[in-house]
């Protein structure tokens, strides 16, 4: 049999569950989820290999209407992920319905005319005719090359769903070696868990405002890993709640962070956390390229 590869854009509104969905395929995490909207802000790459076949998920930011200069960005970012490649993931939420959201997201994906799935969420909390009805309202969205159910959380129809991309993969090469299940740079990685701890204790207008870029990171001759990252957000007051009192918000997370770290790596870390405003840096160019929101 002849090897398979290729690059599949994994696409849809804020909050479908697109993350969950890429870590349930890769059988690894490769790309931090919250319940927040815009958890990721760029587009991750997971990669699932198969004896016969290696498949490069492309996780992309929820395609929304944008309010901030950041949230052009990030739909840039979404349009150039699903501009080339063998195949598109278009996921809705089954739960909660499909609506305009998806409606726009399928209106500028179309245009991009690529093979496509789509994928119907979260069958896992929905009952079978709930499921029926569901796949109905996609099947309205427009004609796409299967329609599939799943579950990512609990991974229900994910075995489906990699047979059915694996099939579709043409003829190709290993783009990466054998094992790898992602390309993000172990710093990114790191500074994306911090970002994650700090999602689900912070509510309102906090999480959207919160960066956090990794400053130093080196690996010691004992072993040990030590990290240091810097939180952004872009008032004062936000400052104070992601502190918290005392410091019991920032030394919270920083616990956490560091456990899921030496978890996930394998090996001792030392890790240290700061906070520092920079002022609507979401609405500034500059202060966005500083962060690491780059404009392509």
């Amino acid at each position: 049999m002849a090897f398979r590869s290729g690059f599949v854009a994994v696409v849809g509104r804020p909050n479908v569950g697109k993350s969950t969905l890429v870590n349930s395929l890769v059988g690894n995490k490769v790309a931090i989820t919250s319940d927040k909207p815009q958890t990721t802000r760029s587009a991750v790459r997971g990669i699932f290999n198969r004896s016969d076949c290696q498949v490069v998920l492309i996780d992309t930011p929820g395609y929304h209407k944008p309010r901030t200069l950041l949230g052009s960005r990030l739909n840039e970012v979404v349009r150039q992920a699903w501009s080339d490649v063998e195949l598109a993931l278009f996921i809705v939420d089954g739960s909660s319905g499909v609506g305009r959201g998806d409606a726009r997201v399928a209106e500028d994906l179309g245009a991009a005319r690529r093979p496509t799935f789509l994928i119907v969420n979260k069958i896992d909390v929905m009952s079978r005719s709930e499921v029926a009805v569901a796949l109905a309202a996609a099947s309205q969205l427009g004609d796409y090359d299967e329609y599939v159910p799943v579950a990512a959380k609990t991974g229900d129809g994910i075995e489906v769903l990699s047979d059915l991309i694996a099939a579709r993969m043409p003829e190709g090469p290993m783009y990466y070696p054998e094992g790898t299940n992602s390309d993000q740079p172990p710093p990114v990685f790191v500074a994306e868990l911090v970002r994650e701890k700090l999602l689900k204790r912070t509510r309102e207008e906090v999480p959207h405002s919160i960066a956090v870029v990794t400053e130093d990171y080196e690996e010691r001759s004992d072993g040990l890993l030590e990290i240091r990252a810097t939180i952004f957000v872009e008032r004062d007051s936000q400052k104070g709640i992601v502190i918290g009192k005392g410091g019991d918000t920032i030394k919270a997370v920083g616990t956490e962070a560091r456990e899921e770290i030496e978890l996930l790596f394998g090996r001792r870390v030392f890790l240290e956390l700061r906070a520092k405003v920079e002022k609507d840096w979401q609405r500034r160019a500059h202060a966005l390229e500083r962060l690491g929101f780059v404009s392509h």
